[in-house]
C-alpha cells in the first residue's frame, strides 16, 4: 500500500479523543445475528433518497446498507424514478413518493413515511434528495411522529434541520447528522475554516447543540456523541473524496444501526470501515480514480477480519450496547 502523505499539525483541543484502529473496533464488536438467525433478525432499514436528477444516490446508499449486514431493505422514492430503482437494486422493496414539479418529495407524505420508518430499525434521509422548501415542509411534519427508528440525516435534508429545530430537539429517537465541513459551516453558522481548525471542537458543539451523534467528514473523520464521547479516524486517502462517497457512507451507518449497533457505534465502525474500503482501492487501482459503487464490494470482507474480538477492553464497549435512547 503507497504511503499516506504527511499530514498537518492538527489544531483544536484533541484531549480525550479516542482513534478508532482494528484493535479497538475488535474490542467493541458489532451486534452478529445468530447462525439460525433469518433476515428479520438483521433488521429493516429505510432509505428515503433520490430524484430525477440524482435517482443513482439511492441505489449507492441502499446498497451499502445492504453491504453493512441489514436484513431487509426498503427504499422511499419520488414517483418518476422509483420503478428504475427497482430494478436497479432488486433486493428492495419500493415505495413510490408523491412528488412535486421539482421531483421533490411532496410535504403530504409525512404520515405514510413515518409510518414506513416505525416499522424499521434503522431509516436514512437525505441522499440526492432535492426541493428544498419541500424537504423542510416534509421534516416538519415527519420528525415529530417518528419513534421507533434510528435516524441518520444526509445532505440536503441535515441542512434542513435549521429551519425546524424545535422539530429536532423534540425527537424522540436516537439521530445521526453526516456533515463534511462546508455544511457543518452552514449548520453552525461558522466560517469553514474555523471548522477546519478546530474539528472536534466543532464537533463537540454541534452534537450538543443539535443533540444527535456527529459525523463530520473530513481527511481526519470526528464523531461525536451527546455523552460527550468522541473520536477520530486517521485512514482514508484522497480518492475518497469523490461523486457518491458521502452516499456510500451514510448507507453504511445506517444499515449498521438496522442490524443493531446504536448510532454511536454504527456512525464509529462505518466510518472505519469507509476509509478502509478506500485504502484497499487505493492499493489496487490506484489513489484517483476509483469509484464510490467500487467501495461496497470492500465492507463485508473488512467486517469479517474484524469479527474476531480482542482481549482488550474499552469504555465505548459496554455502553454501545444500550439501545433505545438518543444518541
Amino acid at each position: 500500500m503507497p504511503a499516506h502523505p504527511r499530514r498537518k499539525p492538527a489544531t483544536g483541543d484533541w484531549q480525550g479523543v479516542e482513534t478508532l484502529s482494528p484493535r479497538l473496533l475488535r474490542g467493541w464488536q458489532l451486534p452478529q445475528p445468530s447462525e439460525s438467525g433469518d433476515k428479520e433478525s438483521r433488521g429493516r432499514v429505510l432509505v428515503v433518497a433520490g430524484s430525477a436528477e440524482l435517482p443513482g444516490t439511492a441505489i449507492l446508499a441502499s446498497t451499502a446498507a445492504l453491504r453493512a449486514g441489514a436484513g431487509k431493505l426498503r427504499i422511499a422514492a419520488v414517483e418518476s424514478i422509483a420503478p428504475s430503482i427497482g430494478v436497479a437494486v432488486p433486493e428492495a422493496r419500493i415505495y413510490a413518493l408523491p412528488e412535486t414539479e421539482h421531483s421533490g418529495i411532496d410535504p403530504t407524505a409525512a404520515e405514510y413515511l413515518a409510518e414506513l420508518a416505525n416499522d424499521c430499525q434503522a431509516t436514512l434521509i437525505g441522499p440526492g434528495l432535492v426541493d428544498n422548501e419541500a424537504i423542510l415542509k416534509l421534516l416538519i411534519g415527519l420528525l415529530p411522529r417518528l419513534s421507533t427508528t434510528s435516524l441518520v440525516l444526509d445532505s440536503e435534508a441535515m441542512m434542513a434541520i435549521t429551519g425546524c429545530p424545535d422539530e429536532l430537539y423534540d425527537l424522540r429517537c436516537p439521530a445521526a447528522l453526516t456533515p463534511h465541513a462546508g455544511e457543518m459551516a452552514g449548520l453552525l453558522g461558522d466560517p469553514k475554516e474555523d471548522v477546519l481548525s478546530d474539528l472536534v471542537g466543532s464537533a463537540r458543539r454541534a452534537s450538543a447543540r443539535f443533540r444527535t451523534v456527529i459525523v463530520l467528514k473530513s481527511a481526519e473523520s470526528i464523531i461525536a456523541d451527546p455523552e460527550g464521547r468522541i473520536w477520530r479516524n486517521r485512514g482514508g486517502t484522497v480518492g475518497l473524496a469523490t461523486s457518491g462517497s458521502g452516499d456510500t457512507l451514510s448507507g453504511i451507518i445506517a444499515g449498521l444501526s438496522a442490524r443493531g449497533a446504536d448510532l454511536p457505534q454504527a456512525a464509529a465502525w462505518g466510518v472505519f470501515l469507509h476509509s478502509r474500503a478506500g485504502e484497499r482501492l487505493a492499493s489496487r487501482i490506484g489513489p484517483l480514480g476509483f469509484l464510490a459503487r467500487e467501495l461496497l464490494a470492500e465492507i463485508p470482507p473488512l467486517m469479517g477480519e474484524l469479527a474476531q474480538p480482542s482481549t482488550a477492553s474499552r469504555s465505548g464497549g459496554e455502553s454501545s450496547k444500550r439501545r433505545g435512547r438518543r444518541g
